[in-house]
């Protein structure tokens, strides 16, 4: 039989711990660079099994050692710690948990993605964080004309070349104008950093079937979809939709105990945080197409509020990516001419040449007629959608009464 390892990675250092024949031992220290994993690898065993918290560096340590032995988990941390909470808290101890409980076969695991995930997580992790850093810059420029008693914009963009025309003759005191100067120089950096980013995404997405099937769903942009990609990796090792919606942080919180009900609270906000808030954005977008997301949301909005409902779409959409990619389909609802506008949009965003005075991929969203058709037939989705919600209700199960409620039974009186 093989040993279990264990190693407490910092940036450094990982300190090891091995399980062999039922004993723990301590292995010290190994270096936490490419060559020094390199050669602590080349003395494991094919039968090894490695374990090791996520950090920020666990996958890098991941990937070294993966060819050398049989198994390496990246255990989840905050479940480690409910399972093994030690009142004396050391490296060692903490290899040496890791070590018990990967030979227990006790150790909650996350996935492990490939290279191109790896490498589209990184990417979309810079992307929010220039979209981040875009909107302070913009935060701060509406604080300076804030405290300087200006009057909004006559403009719908600021800072757009009216919005910037309009911003020059505005009267500010000297040290003002410069720290506006300054705020609309990384304001532009930022833009040049961002549109880069974007443009590498758009060359990865561009021949994805799955980015290709989720830009059907209403709401959901190029740039969304690949977050979204790039969150979930391969969507095949969620068995259910449901699982995909606990992986975002998109399910309420469920305490229940005993005879008494469930209680349910909040989203969970577990996983991704980026994902979820495309998600959120993309739920918003999708309410300015008629459809029966439209209609859902107007349901809940109508017994829940505006913010529920908006997070419902936002769950639903991710039940609905995963019913598309599992089951290879397109959105049944999906507005043809629509899609054909942002798959050319996101050709462009690639770096596409444009066709000037031409007719090309994405202009019959130029056609009024063809939209209108399309959008009559997503309204009486719509409509359709409405009427089953208007007659959907919950049923107890016929002779106890005590039972709970069976959600979504019909009225047999219809």
């Amino acid at each position: 039989m093989g040993r279990f390892i264990g190693l407490d990675i910092h940036r450094d250092f990982a300190q090891v711990a091995v399980v062999e024949d039922g004993f723990v031992t301590d292995w010290g220290r190994v270096g936490c660079r490419p060559q020094a994993m390199r050669e602590f690898a080349a003395n494991l065993r094919r039968d090894d099994q490695v374990a090791l918290e996520a950090t920020g560096n666990a996958t890098a340590v991941a990937v070294l050692l993966e060819p050398h032995v049989a198994k390496v988990v990246i255990s989840n941390p905050v479940k480690t710690r409910a399972i093994a909470e030690a009142k004396v808290k050391t490296d060692k101890v903490d290899a040496r948990i890791l070590a018990q409980l990967l030979a227990a076969d006790f150790l909650p695991g996350t996935w492990l993605p490939d290279e191109r995930t790896r490498m589209l997580r990184r990417l979309s992790s810079h992307r929010a964080q220039l979209v981040r850093g875009r909107i302070q810059v913009k935060n701060q420029v509406q604080a300076v004309l804030h405290r300087n008693m200006l009057p909004h914009p006559p403009v719908t963009d600021l800072f757009g070349t009216r919005g910037r025309a309009w911003l020059e003759h505005q009267p500010l005191p000297v040290d003002e104008r410069e720290t506006v100067d300054a705020l609309l120089r990384q304001l532009d950096f930022y833009g040049q950093e961002l549109a880069a980013v974007e443009r590498r995404l758009a060359v990865e997405a561009l021949d994805d079937p799955v980015v290709k099937r989720l830009m059907t769903i209403p709401g959901v942009d190029a740039m969304t979809a690949v977050t979204l990609l790039a969150a979930v990796g391969d969507f095949q090792r969620f068995t259910s939709a449901d699982k995909l919606v606990s992986y975002l942080g998109l399910n309420p919180r469920v305490r229940q105990s005993g005879g008494a009900p469930a209680h349910h609270g909040r989203i969970t906000k577990a996983g991704c945080g980026k994902a979820r808030g495309m998600l959120v954005q993309a739920a918003f977008a999708a309410l300015r197409s008629p459809g029966p997301l439209r209609a859902l949301h107007q349901r809940i909005k109508a017994r829940r509020g505006m913010q529920i409902a908006i997070v419902a779409v936002a769950r639903k959409i991710a039940v609905i990516a995963w019913h598309l990619v599992t089951k290879d389909q397109d959105y049944a609802f999906a507005r043809p001419s629509l899609v054909a506008f942002k798959r050319r949009k996101l050709e462009l965003t690639a770096g596409a040449e444009r066709r000037i005075a031409r007719r090309g991929p994405g202009y019959d969203y130029n056609n009024k007629d063809l939209r209108r058709q399309e959008r009559e037939i997503a309204e009486q989705a719509e409509r359709a959608y409405a009427v089953l919600a208007a007659h959907w209700q919950t049923q107890r199960p016929a002779g106890n009464p005590r039972l709970p409620a069976i959600p979504g039974a019909a009225n047999p009186s219809l």
